[in-house]
């Protein structure tokens, strides 16, 4: 090999020796990096597929940890329930409570007037009136419409907290509408029934008297002796009638299905108001 050839030999591994040591680190790297590769898809394995039982029993675990809604029932009784009053009389000649009476009634406005039915109190010597927070008055007689079987009442000693309830449009309500009844049955404090609007228009004749009321509500939430005088609300806890009275075919003074109401519009006349819509 002549002396050229032996040069220009010299000069390529000389080349090749800087070419190999300056692509070292990189090499190095491309090694590192599938070694990172292989060792985190050996640690981090993908989940397996799920099943379709797998979904399933995800599903029922959410749905049994879910939080139902509320009813329109138990948020009309939260609605309404600070604004009853059970009514207690003593003085009156009931044949099926003797010397005793029970009767509901609903505060409406700021003052404390009370809206209840007239055959509640009519002829009572003493009326103790029991509010929402468990305080107890006595009972003024304000005004009445006797022919509507309405009376308007006043709290002698009047609790520091007075919540009217919201009125409603009883105009706006439809046969089959939901309506939920809530009083004192047998003295049953703050009790509630749940039914429909059954028609309207009704005439009801008050028990041992000769008035009959003209325009009531016809209902079907169950009502007894202690809901008179109480509120017939919509499903938004509104007030649309006061709960008068109950027809009793068997004259035994308890519920068959037929309940009426006077419309809280027309309930409001006794107090010489406008209805509040």
């Amino acid at each position: 090999m002549d002396e050229s050839a032996t040069s220009k030999w010299q000069r390529f591994r000389e080349r090749l020796r800087k070419w190999v040591r300056g692509g070292a680190p990189f090499a190095a790297g491309v090694l590192a990096a599938f070694f990172g590769i292989f060792l985190y898809e050996s640690i981090h394995q993908p989940p397996a597929p799920l099943s379709e039982r797998d979904v399933k029993e995800q599903v029922l675990e959410v749905l049994a940890s879910a939080t139902p809604v509320p009813s329109y029932s138990s948020q009309v009784y939260r609605v309404i329930q600070p604004s009853l009053v059970l009514i207690q009389t003593t003085g009156k000649n009931h044949s099926e409570t003797g010397d005793f009476g029970l009767g509901s009634g609903v505060i409406i406005d700021d003052q404390g007037n009370i809206l209840t039915s007239l055959h509640v109190i009519e002829g009572a010597e003493n009326v103790k009136l029991t509010f929402f927070d468990g305080s107890e008055s006595g009972a003024l007689l304000i005004s009445a419409m006797p022919e509507r079987d309405i009376a308007v009442i006043q709290a002698t000693e009047p609790p520091e907290i007075l919540i009217p309830a919201v009125l409603g449009n009883p105009g706006a309500m439809r046969v089959g509408d939901e309506a939920y009844a809530v009083g004192n049955p047998f003295g049953l404090y703050s009790s509630m029934s749940a039914g429909v609007v059954s028609g309207f228009d009704r005439v009801f004749r008050v028990p041992d008297s000769d008035i009959e009321v003209q325009g009531m509500i016809q209902f079907d939430a169950a009502v007894n002796p202690g809901n008179s005088g109480g509120p017939l609300l919509n499903r938004s806890g509104h007030v649309i009638g006061i709960v008068t009275g109950l027809i009793n075919p068997s004259r035994q003074n308890f519920f068959v299905g037929i309940g009426f109401a006077v419309p809280i519009n027309t309930a409001l006349g006794a107090m010489g108001g406008a209805p509040p819509y």
